[in-house]
């Protein structure tokens, strides 16, 4: 595996088997002059994607490449449409340059949020590097590879009333509501939980199609995808942390890519 980076916060590792982990939210850096201008450092790292990279670091013995950002969601998130589009219309949600926590804490002290200048000038210092890493590493996969698996990486706290009702699953398998997915990539039905574990009544998740069916069980639920334009399969992860933060995904879509906005 070929490590590469192009910028100190962004690492780009190479690999050769048909897959691309990618990992929005596992960073906690913040630049000095964001950090200044926070109500508090705890705060704006509470939503991090914890201990992800850990979680999957059995990748590289799989060969597969890995896109990760160092760089906190608090000073830019890579998984909210750079248009400010909701990713969850009519629900609370965060955004592109979060200004509260998952649970509505606010995240800058008064009159110290970011303006339109600057979340513009984090968008190109941060947001861009790091989907174009991801669209490099895409199209040398194809050139390796007919299709191949882009794999959104997350983890998030097992409750965050605000954002989703009930006990989020232990794991949780989305297509982005089956737009991510082509129909030949469908995910297992039969559930699988811990031994001694009790399944409750599932049912779709209410995110207004911005991630893929999760349900109120303490075991994995999954559905089929659709297909899409791109010849990769897009998928997303969710592992539940019962004491920690998290969010979900985004990328853009388009034309022969397998980019898409992602829940988290």
């Amino acid at each position: 595996m070929i490590e590469e980076s192009s910028a100190p916060w962004l690492t780009v590792r190479r690999g050769s088997a048909p897959l691309l982990l990618c990992m929005p939210h596992t960073g906690t850096d913040i630049p000095a002059a964001v950090e200044a201008a926070l109500a508090s450092p705890w705060l704006a790292r509470k939503d991090t994607d914890w201990w992800i990279e850990r979680l999957y670091g059995f990748a590289e013995a799989l060969g597969a490449s890995i896109v990760r950002t160092g760089v906190s969601r608090t000073v830019i998130d890579p998984n909210r449409d750079p248009s400010g589009a909701s990713l969850y219309p009519g629900q609370a949600t965060t955004e592109l340059c979060p200004t509260t926590t998952f649970d509505g804490e606010a995240l800058y002290r008064a009159g110290c949020a970011p303006s339109p200048a600057e979340v513009a000038a984090r968008r190109r210092q941060y947001f861009e590097p790091y989907h174009r890493a991801i669209e490099e590493e895409i199209a040398r996969l194809r050139g390796l590879h007919p299709a191949l698996v882009v794999y959104d990486c997350h983890s998030i706290r097992s409750a965050v009333p605000r954002l989703f009702a009930g006990l989020l699953p232990h794991f949780n398998l989305g297509s982005f509501s089956g737009a991510s997915c082509a129909t030949s990539s469908n995910f297992p039905r039969r559930p699988v939980r811990p031994r001694g574990s009790r399944p409750r009544a599932s049912r779709p998740s209410s995110s207004a199609g911005r991630r893929a069916a999760s349900t109120r069980t303490t075991s994995p639920a999954t559905r089929p995808c659709r297909s899409s334009s791109s010849r990769a399969t897009a998928t997303t992860t969710s592992s539940r942390r019962s004491a920690r933060p998290r969010s979900r995904p985004w990328r853009s879509a388009r034309r022969g890519s397998s980019s898409r906005w992602r829940p988290g």
